[in-house]
């Protein structure tokens, strides 16, 4: 049985693992010129490494602990998790950059299967790819290719398009050196903005910021410094440390539902299928999932009734937790804040059961 992969991010790669481990002969068809990714850091979270194992990979770096919570701007915590209480509850966390997991990924597949360099045309349901040097044919098709996927626009021409979720994001990756030993992942709010930042296994630091802006609103990294520039340390720091020709930006895009996931002999994966808002670190996560369902379906309808609930879910989830992040009313904010506070911390945990609680 043959695939073809459209796209080769991460869940691109994982489809094609899963399925090469189910002795499906795969090729990957990526339109730039290298399988990799830049600029950035993947919080593999439990359901992921859950994912990853049942694809034969076991992360031997960067095996942390949970997030430790949420603060204000001014430094005050508003959550502050029990890091043993999500250990016991979930299982691990890792902090990687991307390009090492498409590494690791990569290393699942024979050479000859990864084909870069590859632009897609047109994807039918009868099998039928074509890209620029071509036609090929396959059993399966997987569209991989992202939130602006050909193969989605291809199988389903009325959908309706990505829209804009109110905020830009900005990532980019600190220099070694500037958390504190016990320093792990922090998110803070305030005013409309948030800034994370989480320690990678070599000692730089990954970053991101989301700030509520019109779409297409630009702001490079001296408008990042002035915007977070009174925030608590090691915020300002971290920001003067970074290298301005490593800031990825981007405004940021969700998926309205899709009536399906498939059509003839495609599936839709990851991005392609189920675009989110980062403000749950799900992205990555939910393609991983796609990803080892697909290569154990015995049928796609089943792989849509498997995936299309669930992921359609955590991208409302997504959205909901990225509206409460983003307040800008200051009233609205502080009563946000004490509301959270007031919370057990074992209620605050358990209200990630429906997303960490995954297993294939």
């Amino acid at each position: 049985m043959k695939a073809i992969i459209v796209g080769g991010g991460i869940g691109g790669l994982a489809a094609a693992a899963g399925l090469h481990r189910k002795g499906w002969q795969v090729v990957v068809l990526e339109r730039a010129a290298a399988f990799t990714e830049v600029g950035a850091g993947l919080a593999v979270q439990p359901n992921a490494v859950h994912a990853l194992t049942a694809l034969g990979i076991r992360l031997t770096e960067g095996l942390t602990d949970p997030p430790q919570g949420i603060r204000t701007s001014g430094g005050n915590w508003v959550i502050r998790n029990d890091s043993d209480l999500l250990s016991r509850r979930y299982g691990r966390w890792a902090m990687v950059h991307r390009a090492t997991m498409i590494d690791l990924l990569r290393a699942e597949l024979p050479p000859s299967s990864l084909r870069p360099g590859v632009a897609v045309r047109a994807v039918h349901p009868d099998g039928r790819v074509e890209h620029d040097g071509g036609v090929l044919t396959a059993d399966l098709v997987v569209g991989a290719d992202g939130v602006r996927s050909v193969t989605r626009a291809s199988i389903f021409p009325e959908a309706a398009p990505p829209r804009y979720a109110g905020y830009a994001t900005w990532r980019m990756i600190a220099p070694p050196h500037l958390l504190d030993p016990e320093d792990g992942s922090v998110e803070t709010w305030g005013g409309g903005a948030r800034f994370g930042y989480a320690p990678l296994p070599d000692g730089r630091v990954y970053c991101y910021a989301m700030i509520k802006a019109p779409e297409g609103a630009g702001g490079d990294l001296g408008y990042l410094r002035r915007i977070y520039g009174s925030w608590h340390e090691p915020i300002p720091s971290l920001l003067a440390s970074v290298d301005p020709s490593g800031v990825l930006h981007h405004d940021t895009y969700e998926l309205p539902d899709l009536p399906s996931y498939v059509a003839g002999k495609v599936a839709l994966l990851g991005d392609a299928a189920h675009a989110m808002t980062p403000n749950l670190g799900q992205g990555a996560c939910q393609a991983l999932e796609d990803a080892v369902v697909l290569a154990g379906c015995t049928d796609l309808p089943a792989y849509d009734r498997l995936r299309r609930s669930r992921t359609q879910d955590v991208v409302r989830r997504s959205r909901q937790f990225g509206d409460l992040a983003h307040m800008s009313s200051a009233p609205l904010a502080a009563a946000r804040n004490l509301g959270l506070r007031l919370l057990p911390t074992f209620t605050v945990a358990r209200q990630m059961d429906p997303v960490l609680r995954w297993a294939p």
